[in-house]
């Protein structure tokens, strides 16, 4: 394999891998922080990145270093059951009921809604998530061309977009940064890497990282160092471009508040910036970028999903999988995009500590041996945490008791728990369950170490 071949084999790739990622929430979330942020939208950018770009990135290069076939495998060290019920539980998160809804309803909110004046619309959405999904389909029953359509076209034509949006409104800001709000004042950090968690980035990535792989042996490439090399380079060109939208649209939204004021989601502030800079044609080309963004999404979510059930249940074909799924998502995506947000949010605080746990232990696999052990002990004590949290949180969304169960428990793990009340409260037990795993793994390896056949003299025989 040649240089050149190698770099323009990773560089389209890494663009096709960009324009997956970035879908509904990567332009929901960062316009939003920074009318939050303000003056302190560096450092909520930091943590948003940690958690938006490096995790997705750590995601990748997990997947890779590992050498795992899918998700279930990767998952599967901490325990064949769990391997399955996780990868089962997080696709279907990423996929038909959650985030690929969520492409056609932020597509249609952000994209077309502002050219119809008031109401709900629900024909218009009904009749667009349909077309939208029927070329999400067509796009998605060939993967082996992913690299093609996505790659070297959806990708180039969403960035151009970009480009032109976020480049005029950093060359020229509204208005003076604003003081950060509450939230963002006390720990502009922290607020920020919880924030990252929207974008759905880090479990898209061992998702899409199968992808990846994948297209890479597609060209060609099968021997493992070249796989590793490749896909590694792909995720760092993939999250690059990540990386710099997020910081342009961040600074884009805290600049903006002295002109439009505050708005209550991402996409009104970037409808509205858009249609400060450029009036109409704003709009239209806010259009373009979030409805390219979207489905390249999408093509990603319902292509990977597709493959992983017809691995788990091989009698049905990769394309009825991918018909039924596209068919949930449409289905899915007429429920509109307050009630997917609201749906999500409690998976998401579920399967984020979960899968940020699984990402750590594949990186440290080699230190301790991949003993199951270890895994075990670890997302052992992360799920109790990661259970009430997504609890917690369907609780406040959902309206419950204010006296109820889940308020006590609330209330005494804020006390016993550091971070706990800052959305974090998993890390210690995971770092506890790390600890006894590592113990574990110790006193087992003492147990099995074979002693010496001793002579009467004591010396070894």
């Amino acid at each position: 394999m040649t240089q050149t071949s190698k770099k323009s084999a990773f560089i389209a790739t890494g663009l096709m891998l960009f324009a997956l990622f970035f879908g509904a929430g990567n332009l929901i979330y960062p316009p939003v922080l920074g009318q939050q942020a303000g003056q302190a939208v560096g450092a909520a950018l930091a943590g948003f990145l940690l958690t938006g770009v490096g995790l997705p990135l750590a995601g990748v290069l997990a997947v890779a270093y590992t050498g795992s076939r899918d998700l279930q495998e990767l998952a599967g060290r901490v325990g064949r059951v769990y391997g399955v019920l996780f990868a089962v539980a997080l696709y279907l998160a990423i996929g038909p009921l959650f985030a690929a809804p969520l492409t056609a309803t932020v597509s249609f909110d952000i994209g077309i809604r502002p050219f119809l004046g008031g109401g709900e619309h629900k024909g218009l959405l009904a009749a667009f998530a349909a077309a939208f999904f029927a070329l999400t389909y067509w796009l998605a029953i060939s993967p082996g061309k992913l690299v093609d359509r996505v790659g070297k076209v959806l990708t180039p034509a969403l960035l151009v977009s970009i480009a032109v949006l976020v480049g005029y409104a950093a060359a020229k800001p509204m208005a003076a940064l604003q003081v950060p709000s509450a939230d963002y004042a006390a720990n502009p950090v922290i607020k920020g890497l919880i924030e990252g968690y929207g974008t759905m980035d880090a479990l898209a990535s061992l998702v899409f990282a199968i992808i990846v792989i994948d297209a890479v042996r597609g060209m060609g490439f099968a021997k493992k160092e070249e796989v590793l090399y490749l896909t590694s380079r792909a995720g760092f060109v993939a999250v690059a471009f990540l990386a710099l939208v997020y910081a342009f649209v961040a600074y884009m939204g805290a600049a903006s508040v002295g002109e439009i004021g505050m708005q209550e989601n991402g996409a009104a502030v970037l409808a509205k910036s858009a249609q400060y800079y450029f009036g109409t044609a704003g709009n239209v080309l806010l259009a373009v970028i979030v409805i390219l963004a979207c489905l390249s999404t999408s093509v990603g979510l319902i292509t990977a999903c597709g493959e992983y059930f017809h691995r788990l249940a091989p009698r049905v074909s990769y394309r009825a999988w991918v018909t039924v799924f596209t068919l949930v998502s449409l289905a899915l995506a007429n429920v509109g995009l307050s009630g997917i947000i609201k749906l999500s949010v409690p998976a998401l605080m579920l399967l984020y500590p979960l899968t940020v746990v699984l990402i750590a232990l594949a990186f440290l696999d080699r230190f301790f041996g991949g003993r199951r052990a270890v895994y075990a002990c670890t997302v052992a004590a992360t799920l109790p945490v990661a259970l009430i949290d997504g609890w917690r949180t369907a609780h406040g969304m959902f309206g419950g008791a204010s006296d109820g169960l889940i308020m006590r428990i609330d209330a005494a793990l804020k006390n016993i728990l550091p971070l706990y009340a800052d959305g974090l409260g998993w890390v210690t037990p995971a770092a506890v369950g790390l600890a006894v795993g590592l113990a574990v793994t110790a006193a087992q390896g003492r147990a099995e170490r074979p002693s010496l056949p001793f002579a009467r003299n004591g010396k070894a025989v």
